[in-house]
């Protein structure tokens, strides 16, 4: 029971130690907030701006949820086609891996002259860098189906596309929600990395502002606001995936 409770509040612990030495840190060696700021000055600065810094990170969350529909919709259908069948697998899937490669920072200024500055390459950024994981793991959950229980299920006259459906899809449920809280994390980073370069809202434009009028406190609260929307839809995901899932992890509960 002690264990349980300890691993619960473990991350919170950890959380806590960390916060602590780091402030201790800035307060011993008297660190300048213009280098490295202190939790405590980050905090004020959260609150000093918090209407600013809801506005910003209220934009970066609804880009960053639009790309990452976007990204869902696409990574299943290619994940299914990926999965189910060999000739889409070595056609497609060396090619995915290649465009997976290049570096989605890299893409903004073409997406900048596509599209404009504004919410367009925040968008497509945020679903370039977070569609790839889903794709993978949908398909490697259908490519894996084991051959004998498809032989069964092919003797008791299923079809091809009732294994697919019925068996292969349910099976790659865990791996879909495990590439859910990959990717959530993903589309955050590519939503600020294009708020950083093309667009005059969001959270990524607020940490180059911050940055240029020497606000390190400021930057590092933003820094903050989007590391804690990207944890909060990962324990979503996760609270999703164990009421859903909860099969695929019995004979791990008990660890």
């Amino acid at each position: 029971m002690k264990s349980r409770a300890l691993e619960k509040w473990s991350p919170w612990l950890l959380l806590f130690a960390v916060i602590a030495f780091w402030q201790g840190v800035c307060s011993l060696f008297n660190v300048s907030e213009f280098i490295f700021p202190s939790p405590l000055r980050i905090w004020e600065q959260l609150i000093e701006f918090k209407g600013t810094i809801a506005a910003h990170a209220w934009r970066t969350y609804w880009v960053t949820m639009a790309g990452f529909g976007i990204a869902i919709v696409v990574g299943v259908l290619l994940g299914f086609l990926i999965g189910s069948s060999r000739l889409a697998y070595s056609a497609i899937y060396p090619l995915m891996t290649a465009f997976n490669a290049l570096p989605k920072a890299a893409l903004v200024p073409i997406l900048v002259v596509w599209f404009g500055i504004g919410i367009g390459p925040a968008i497509l950024t945020a679903f370039l860098i977070s569609f790839f994981p889903i794709m993978v793991n949908i398909a490697t959950g259908l490519a894996t189906l084991e051959p004998e229980l498809e032989d069964v299920l092919r003797v008791l006259g299923a079809k091809r596309w009732d294994v697919l459906i019925k068996v292969g899809l349910p099976r790659s449920m865990p791996y879909f929600f495990g590439s859910l809280k990959v990717a959530i994390t993903l589309a955050f980073v590519g939503t600020t990395v294009s708020e950083m370069t093309a667009a005059n809202e969001g959270i990524g434009y607020l940490l180059i502002s911050a940055g240029s009028a020497m606000k390190m406190g400021l930057a590092f609260a933003g820094l903050v606001v989007v590391g804690v929307m990207a944890m909060l839809m990962y324990e979503l995901f996760s609270y999703i995936e164990r009421n859903t899932t909860a099969w695929a992890h019995r004979g791990s509960q008990g660890v």
